[in-house]
Formats: C-alpha cells, structure tokens, sequence
C-alpha cells in the first residue's frame, strides 16, 4: 500500500508538457542575441540563417529525443538514455556536470536577468558591497545588492512552487507560457501592423559589410542561436510525470520546437524589418542597459519611449516562465541519479504529500542562489557549453546504439527522417564541439576539467554502491 508513494505522480498532461518545453526555451536569449550574431556574420540575411540552421538542429534532436522517450519515460531524461546506451560512467558525469555547474548556473543566470530587467521597471539599483574577482584570466566585477536579493527571492519562491505538486508547477508554467508568447506576438505585430521607418530594404547587405568568412564566424553565430534555443533537452527529465507519456512526450517535443522555431525567425525578421542593420549591429546583447536590447529597439518603432519598459516587462515573464521550467526539469537528474544510488541518498526521496523530490529542489535552489550571488554563472556556463554538446551528441548517437542493442523494444514514436535525421545531428553537433575548441579554448578546457571533476565521485558512489549490494545479499 506504501509503494505507490514512493513513486512519481505522472500528472502533466500534453498542454503541460508542450508548455514545459516552449516555456523551458525561451528564455531571454532570442531577445540579445542578434547583435553579436549580426556583428560575426555581417549580414541580416545570414543571421536568419543562422536561425533557421540552428532551429532545424534543435528540431533534429527533439525528433531523436522523441523516440528515447517515448522508449524510456522515466525521470532524469538524457542520463536515462545515456545509462542505458553507454552505462553508468557516462550518465553520471551528464548528470554531475548538469546539477553542479549546467543546470544550476542556467537557474542562476535567469534570475539574475529577471532582476536586471526589473530594474527597468522598479528601483534596484542600491548596491551595498562591491570587489572584483580573477577567474579563468577574467576579472569578474562582484557585487551584492537589491538585485542580488531579487535573484535569489524569485528562485526560491519558484523552488517553492514546485515542491507542490507537479500538476500545480505543470499550470504555473502553462500560464507562464501563454504570457510570454502572447507578449512576442505583440512585438512582431506591433512592428509589422504598424507604421514608421519599417522597410524590407533593411535586408539588404550593408555596403561595408565584410564578405563571407566561412563556416566557422557563422558557426559562432549559429552557436548564439543554439544558446537561444537551449532546453528544447529538459522536458524529457521530467517524463516520469506524464501522462500517457507514449503519446505526450513525442508530441510535446515537436510541436513545442516548431512553436519555437516559428516565434524566433518570426521575431528576428521582425527586428530587421523595423530597424536599420546598423541599429541591431550595435545593440545590447548583455543582460545590462547600459544600451537598449535589440527587441527594446524594435518595440519603440510602434510603441515610442513606452517600447522599453514593455519589453523589459516580456522580458521579467519570458525569465520567470524559463526560470520555473528549468527548476522543475533539472531537479528530476539528481534525484534518478540518488535513485541509482549513484548520488547523495537523501535525493532519491518523495515527499508523501505531494510526491516531488521535494530535497533535490531545496538543495538546487540553495545552490543555485550561491552562483547567483557569486556572479560567476556567465563564465561557468560558457565553460560548460562544450561539455554540453559532447552529450548532446552521445545522446544522439545513442539512437543508433539502441536500435542495434534492443531491437525489439516497445517504440511508440520512432524518429522521423531515421537515420538521417539523427545522424545530422551528430554531425553537426561534432562540428561545432571542434569549430568551439578552435574558437574558445580556454573555455572548452575548462569546462572538461570540471566535468573531470566528477569522475573520482563516481568511483567513490560506485563502490559505496557495490558494498550496499554485497551487504545485503550477504544478510539475505
């Protein structure tokens, strides 16, 4: 009669799931990314490109992602697959680096945003400690303020939510979700319904504009886009909570990347049609306003001095509803890592009430908010970008891999386009972790260190493991 509690309550149903997956992508990237996108390839047209491209390679893995699982609905998503495939040593180094540094910082990074955009809005700009800080050659300018409690009050208010029930978090972020895309379609429309400078002659290639020059500036260039696009891979960590996960998770997946997708080139041809290539060239792409974002730029085409503050309110929603999506998906690795008692064992327990893994969301909130407030989630998460893709791409592969070794398992969903599909995935994805470590050295060496990191904790839980089993097979 106890064992049902033990277990997760499969309770997103599609609109949920399909609302986790669009609500977890976008994020703030799609609204900052143009400028540097636009300042490596020279082109509107080839910014565009480099949208579509790196939407189509989303897409590609949310196909293959699809299949996997629809195959294996249980929490904790690619360290499921990569277990299964590869074996233990592999997915727990996924999930080491996930909940350390990937997920956590990702958490960290979204909350300070929705702190920075609410200073539009509201009074945040006391700061009570300043000091700098040297890391990887970098000097990190660190300071403690309103924003900083803002950052960390929404994580845990959001952490607090979803050590509800998953059905309630699963409404929040479907709410989020509308909100957010309701207010993208107000930008795009409000610049395509309305008058002014707007002109498709803006697509046209500057006169000193550099040539083309090669694949790898539109390679960085499609990386910023892929960074707009990231957590299209979350959504399946959570698959031991939904419904009818055979048919949902398939489906979620590739409407919530097609909606996506849509809404990016959409807003991008937007961007371009209302502003001049040298007005996205030289906008804002940090989370600072020391000048205005190139989605606030576009706004105050149709909206006057009024288009900041309402984009810097579209911003807030977009953050908050990424933010709710990443706490819920990413909490559900550590705690099917502590359910392969590979990880702290106090992780892999439910609470009876409302059966979440109510400790793995406290003790990522808690550390969450420490990078939050150290500042230095920028720099870990461009140090783990690399890592990313390498099990990105394992993930992947792994369809291959399981199609050989488990041919007879029960696949409600196979990918569409195998093995082509997959396979261009890989591809690319190989592509870019070379074009990245040719490109960004430091950063891509820093990130396999610390995801080395977590190779002695392995040993050490797997042999903490090993004597559990010896034990008790020895007393049975």
């Amino acid at each position: 009669m106890n064992e049902p509690k033990t277990q997760l309550l499969r309770g997103l149903a599609l609109t949920d799931t399909t609302a986790l997956v669009i609500g977890t992508v976008i994020g703030t990237g799609v609204f900052l990314k143009a400028a540097p996108m636009a300042q490596a390839v020279g082109s509107p047209m080839l910014v565009l490109a480099a949208w579509v491209a790196a939407g189509l390679l989303s897409l590609a893995g949310a196909l293959t992602y699809a299949e996997l699982g629809a195959m294996m609905p249980e929490a904790g998503g690619e360290y499921v697959y990569l277990r299964t495939a590869y074996g233990p040593a592999a997915a727990f180094l996924f999930g080491w680096q996930r909940f350390i540094v990937a997920g956590s910082a990702s958490i960290a990074s979204l909350g300070a945003g929705i702190a920075i955009f609410l200073s539009a809005i509201l009074p945040l700009d006391d700061v009570w400690l300043r000091h700098d800080i040297r890391l990887f050659g970098e000097t990190i300018h660190w300071q403690f303020g309103i924003r900083q409690v803002v950052a960390v009050t929404v994580i845990f208010i959001l952490t607090g939510v979803n050590c509800l029930t998953v059905r309630f978090g699963g409404r929040v972020q479907l709410i989020l979700t509308l909100l957010k895309t309701a207010g993208i379609a107000m930008i795009i429309g409000g610049v395509f319904f309305s008058s002014g400078s707007a002109s498709w002659a803006h697509f046209s290639r500057p006169a000193d504009a550099a040539n083309w020059s090669g694949f790898s500036l539109f390679g960085t260039a499609m990386l910023a886009a892929l960074w707009g696009y990231d957590g299209w891979n979350n959504m399946p960590m959570a698959a031991g909570e939904v419904r009818d996960p055979g048919r949902n998770i398939p489906k979620a997946l590739i409407y919530g990347m097609l909606c996506v997708t849509v809404l990016y080139c959409s807003l991008n041809v937007a961007y371009f049609y209302a502003l001049p290539f040298t007005e996205v060239l030289t906008s804002n792409s940090t989370l600072h306003r020391d000048a205005l974002p190139v989605a606030a730029k576009a706004a105050t085409t149709f909206l006057g001095d009024f288009g900041g503050r309402f984009v810097s309110i579209v911003f807030v929603v977009s953050a908050v509803g990424a933010l709710n999506g990443s706490i819920l998906s990413n909490a559900r690795v550590p705690f099917a890592m502590a359910r392969d008692r590979l990880f702290l064992p106090g992780l892999g327990v439910l609470n009876e009430g409302t059966r979440v893994p109510v400790t793995c969301l406290i003790l990522q909130g808690f550390w969450a908010s420490v990078l939050a407030l150290s500042g230095t989630f920028d720099q870990l998460t461009d140090c783990l970008l690399f890592a990313s893709w390498i099990f990105y791409g394992l993930v992947t592969a792994s369809i291959f891999v399981l199609r050989v070794r488990m041919p007879n398992a029960v696949r409600s969903y196979r990918t569409f386009g195998y093995p082509v599909v997959p396979l261009v995935f890989v591809v690319v994805a190989v592509w870019l972790i070379i074009n990245t470590l040719l490109t960004k050295p430091l950063e891509s060496i820093a990130g396999l260190v610390l995801m080395s990191l977590g190779i002695p904790l392995y040993f050490y839980f797997r042999r903490r493991k090993d004597q559990e089993l010896s034990g008790s097979s020895g007393m049975g």
